[in-house]
């Protein structure tokens, strides 16, 4: 009976240990990443009466088994179901993730790494990414151009100072387009020097800031005065910077039609177009349009359309003369006349010869309202930029970490790292939704892995809520309730059982 009643006891520990697991279980039902933990009993070494016997053939005898009488239960293990996912709960915050996979979140805790699967992210003054508790996230860096550094990993500084920030670039090309009516009022007003449709051209230096360039565009006439049809000429008249005027380029008197202009940087250009009601061709070999290539002629002749501009235009009304193809450039040379000095104010914008090339391929010269505007860049290439400011951080499924910029850059700032483990249920719990490794485990090599190496990914603006299932638990909690409830009933069937022994002296 004294061992009935040990029984008992130990039978009580044990029910009370599992209500223990259940209740924190059911406590971290709402706790960001958890992993639920169930218990096992085992039964505890038995006490041994009689051995087991085999048969006995000189004697005829049986064998008999083991006579043994248990001593109750014990603690057999507590296992964390490690792999089992949780629910998604969606947040919408770019900082918060949630893996879907097997591997961890590495946090640096006081020098020390440890591993959770609550991605409930932020980003601290420091501009380091950070839990909820201040742990840096730990990844990898990346390199001026992108690329990932896959070494030992550090903490993201994603909104560091230096991160802020994107680098300016000189606009190296810009093109024109449109259309000029050649009958457009603008060529028949009263004063002689109002006579042009104007043109604003924007271009940024290398240190990011902007410029706009006036041009104006004129009928070509000749000598005499008298229109040459179909063509005009293209004059930068001012260059400002924030209303500034840092170049001015003052009409020449001096010239017969005293529409020219004199100024640093640009010659004053001429652009024809094909005013036939025809197609033609442009013949660069000989300089000339043409109605028709010949055989020899078709591998380089090119298509000019009706209003279409001619390429290899130049200054003296001739094809070939200063237009190279549809283009021209924009020297930035100053004059040493003007405060500030416009050698100084481009001395980094363009290319590396200074020069900003302008593209004419785009006018047209029909019927139509003229309607000439610019765009920087040709084809997309070379639209230079101003100085950016971040505008928006957000993680790729693979833990790039991509800032977005106001001046239209993007840029890879880091990468999260994941860690795997051969044995993820070996994990010690540490608290905070940390987990440590132990020799159980496996260790962790301190680099780290992709996530999506094993097919894994990030899933943004989404949490992987706790894995406890409440029936489960409420199911448990009756079953350990009534174990309990037994066990207390040997002891106090014991109990009256070694009364009714004492009672026998009476």
């Amino acid at each position: 009976m004294m061992r009935s009643l040990f029984s008992g006891v130990s039978g009580l520990k044990v029910h009370q240990t599992k209500m223990d697991v259940i209740g924190n279980n059911i406590a971290n039902v709402n706790t960001v990443g958890f992993k639920s933990s169930s218990v096992t009993f085992s039964d505890i070494f038995y006490q041994t009466t009689q051995s087991a016997s085999g048969p006995n053939a000189a004697t005829g005898a049986g064998g008999q088994n083991a006579r043994q009488i248990g001593l109750g239960s014990t603690l057999g293990s507590i296992s964390v179901n490690i792999t089992g996912p949780g629910g998604s709960q969606r947040t919408d915050n770019p900082f918060d993730l949630m893996i879907n996979g097997d591997a961890f979140f590495i946090l640096n805790k006081g020098g020390t790494n440890y591993f959770t699967k609550a991605g409930n992210f932020t980003v601290d003054e420091a501009g380091t990414l950070v839990n909820s508790a201040g742990y840096p996230v730990m990844g990898w860096q990346a390199d001026a151009e992108g690329g990932i550094k896959k070494d030992r990993v550090s903490a993201l500084h994603v909104m560091a100072e230096e991160n802020m920030k994107a680098s300016p670039a000189a606009t190296t090309q810009s093109t024109f387009f449109g259309n000029i009516n050649s009958e457009d009022e603008a060529f028949t007003k009263s004063d002689k020097k109002d006579r042009y449709v104007p043109l604003q051209m924007q271009f940024y230096d290398a240190l990011g800031y902007e410029y706009t360039a006036q041009f104006h565009i004129r009928e070509k006439m000749d000598n005499t005065g008298a229109k040459l049809s179909g063509q005009y000429t293209v004059d930068l008249a001012t260059i400002t910077k924030d209303g500034t005027v840092l170049v001015d380029c003052k009409e020449d008197a001096n010239n017969a039609s005293g529409m020219d202009y004199s100024g640093s940087g640009f010659t004053q250009l001429t652009i024809a177009f094909n005013t036939t009601k025809t197609t033609q061709y442009y013949d660069p070999t000989n300089n000339s349009l043409i109605a028709a290539p010949t055989d020899a002629q078709k591998a380089t002749a090119i298509k000019v359309e009706p209003g279409g501009i001619i390429p290899g235009q130049g200054t003296a009304g001739t094809p070939g003369n200063a237009l190279a193809g549809f283009s021209t450039t924009l020297a930035f040379a100053g004059t040493g006349a003007l405060t500030p000095d416009p050698a100084d104010a481009f001395a980094a914008a363009g290319d590396e010869n200074g020069q900003l090339k302008i593209d004419f391929s785009q006018l047209t010269n029909y019927g139509a309202t003229s309607d000439v505007d610019s765009a920087r860049g040709i084809d997309g290439i070379g639209k230079g930029k101003a100085v950016g400011s971040m505008s928006s951080l957000g993680i790729q499924t693979d833990g790039k970490i991509v800032a977005a910029y106001s001046n239209g850059d993007t840029r890879i700032l880091g990468q999260i790292a994941v860690a795997n483990f051969a044995n993820a249920a070996g994990l010690e719990k540490v608290g905070e939704n940390l987990y440590a490794e132990t020799l159980n485990s496996g260790s962790f090599n301190g680099i780290g892995e992709d996530i999506t190496a094993n097919g894994d990914k990030f899933s943004t603006g989404v949490l992987e809520m706790s894995n406890v299932d409440l029936s489960t638990e409420f199911v448990e909690m009756i079953t350990t309730q009534r174990g309990f409830q037994a066990n207390s009933r040997i002891i106090t069937v014991s109990d009256s059982m070694l009364e009714e022994l004492i009672n026998l002296k009476r």
